[in-house]
Order: C-alpha cells, then structure tokens, then sequence
C-alpha cells in the first residue's frame, strides 16, 4: 500500500496538470482536438482537388473567367474583385473576434457585445455572398455546347471575346420541343429541364455568323483556352456536338471539366456550411453576453471557445481561396 501512494504521488508531481491538462480548460482543449480532426478533413479535400486538378491540368478550368461578376454590375468584366472582398470581411470578422476576445478578458461586456455583433454581421455578409456567388455559377452567363467525349466548346468572336448563346442561335419558332424523360426514350437519361436552344439552332446560327469561331477547354503554352480555325470550328461543330449546356451542375459545366464544379460545389459548401454553424452560435453566444451570464460568472471563456473555431474558419477559406481562385 505504501508503494502505491508513494507511485501516485511521483505521478502527481511529474503530470503537474491536475484536472486541467497542459493548463488548458476541459472545454477549450476539446474545441482544440475538433479543430484537428476538422483540419485533416479539409485537408483531405483539397488534396483530392489537387490531385484531380493536376490530373486534367491541361483542360482545368480558368478561374478568372469563371468567377468574374460582381452585384449589380452586369456585363462588367471583374475577375476575383467580388472574390476578394469576401475574403476581406471574413479576415475583418476574424479581427472583430479578436477585439471581442480581448475585451471579455478585461470584463468589458459592452464592447464585447459591440464587436461579436460586428463578427456576425460579416460572417452573415459571407454566407449571403457565397449563395449568391452559388447562384452565378448554377445559372452561368454564356453557355456552350458539349462533344460527345464531354468536351466543353465555348464561342468567341473575331477578337477572342466570349459571345452568348443567345447572340448565336437562330431560333426556329415552328420548332416542336419536347423534355427528354425515361418513358419516352433512353431509360437512363432525363432532362431535368429543356435548354434555352437545340443544338440545331445554334448550328445554324453559327453557320449563318462567319465571324464567329470555337474556343475548346484545353489550354495552350502559354495557358490559354485553344481558339480553333473557322473550318475546323466548322467541323467540330457539325460533327461532334451532341447538347447544349448553361451553367453548371453535378453532370455539366459550361466552364470545363464537371470534375471541377462537383469540387467547388462540395467543398466550398462544407465550408459554408461551418461558417454558418459559427454565426448561428455566436448568435446564442452574443445573446448570453446581453443577458450578462458570462459578467456572472466573471470568466468570457465561452467567448474564446467559439472565438476558436471562428478563426479555424477563416483559416480554411485562406486555403480554400488560393486552391479554387488563385492558383
């Protein structure tokens, strides 16, 4: 028995952390084992993105040309501007959380209160920005037409300016068309919606422009899309081109490779997704501030806990951002 306690009281002094390992509450060290875990999952992601960009890197598609609108401007040219302020006012948040921190160390309630407002109020800015950023790329602005090996070809003018579906196609008004759906054809596939023209439309309308040519998804030397001769975008056309895609999907991307919209989709939504979840519970948080629960018990730790996993956040956009819009 003397030996035991003699053995439990070496393993007292050698641990030194009591009920509190490495000095660290129950509560934050388990905040810090979930933003681990949360990590290598993001991790995982975008090594899979990687991957598969490196795999098709000569057909990836451009992000510059993808994400270049900005609200309320339209038919402005503006690549990653819109991109950046996101990214801009989820930094600042993370700034706001930081002040929020420090005050609710000093035990300054109001401007705890004042600063976790600011922190929602630019993370709710984020998500309402990712949404509507989410409806630009599902809707598309272009259009374009898909070979038969799923190939994206995509119209340019002379000069090597994108031109519109809508600037191509003639349309026949005497034309009977009918969505495509498993009774009435090849069981296995379903149009989940007419699009905007037939493929015959635009064939005639492009025969009809002589100074239209076909941009493809595969990249030069220099890194730009293969803009093809008048005869060759000619035969292509007439000879390859099985439908017409606008926007993009799990299925078709009028940008490229739909390996790179079913990326774009899942994660920047998981992480939209997290970012949500954090504005949700500093909501409850900044409520229990009002009320004065934390100033009662003279600790704003909660407030440090959710200040945590809202800077991991910001973090992960960080790389998120450079993997999806910069490289």
């Amino acid at each position: 028995m003397e030996t035991a306690v003699n053995r439990t009281g070496t393993e007292g002094k050698t641990w030194g952390g009591g009920n509190e390992p490495l000095k660290v509450s129950y509560g934050k060290m388990m905040m810090w084992f979930f933003i681990l875990s949360d990590a290598l999952t993001f991790s995982g992601f975008l090594a899979a993105y990687g991957f598969s960009r490196f795999k098709f890197i000569n057909s990836w598609p451009i992000a510059d040309e993808v994400f270049n609108h900005f609200p309320f401007l339209h038919g402005v040219d503006a690549p990653m501007y819109y991109v950046a302020l996101m990214t801009f006012i989820l930094i600042f948040s993370s700034v706001t959380m930081v002040l929020a921190v420090d005050a609710g160390h000093h035990l300054k309630k109001n401007k705890v209160i004042l600063y976790m407002f600011l922190t929602i109020v630019g993370g709710l800015i984020f998500v309402g920005s990712q949404a509507w950023e989410w409806k630009n790329f599902i809707k598309g602005e272009y259009g374009a037409v898909e070979t038969r090996g799923g190939n994206i070809l995509q119209f340019v003018d002379a000069d090597g300016h994108r031109v519109a579906l809508k600037d191509v196609a003639i349309v026949d008004t005497h034309a009977e068309r009918t969505r495509h759906e498993r009774k009435n054809g090849l069981w296995f596939v379903k149009e989940p919606s007419l699009p905007s023209f037939t493929v015959n439309e635009i064939k005639n309308g492009f025969s009809a422009k002589t100074d239209l040519l076909i941009r493809t998804q595969i990249l030069d030397e220099k890194g730009h899309k293969t803009i093809l001769s008048r005869e060759a975008s000619l035969a292509k056309l007439n000879n390859e081109v099985t439908g017409v895609v606008e926007g993009a999907n799990l299925h078709h991307n009028e940008y490229g490779s739909p390996l790179f919209a079913d990326f774009f989709f899942f994660i920047t939504g998981f992480h939209g997704f997290h970012v949500f979840s954090g504005v949700m519970i500093n909501i409850v948080i900044f409520f229990n501030v009002l009320l004065g629960t934390y100033e009662r018990r003279k600790s704003y730790e909660m407030v440090e806990k959710v200040g945590l996993y809202w800077h991991f956040v910001d973090l992960v956009w960080v790389f998120v951002f450079t993997f999806f819009y910069l490289v």
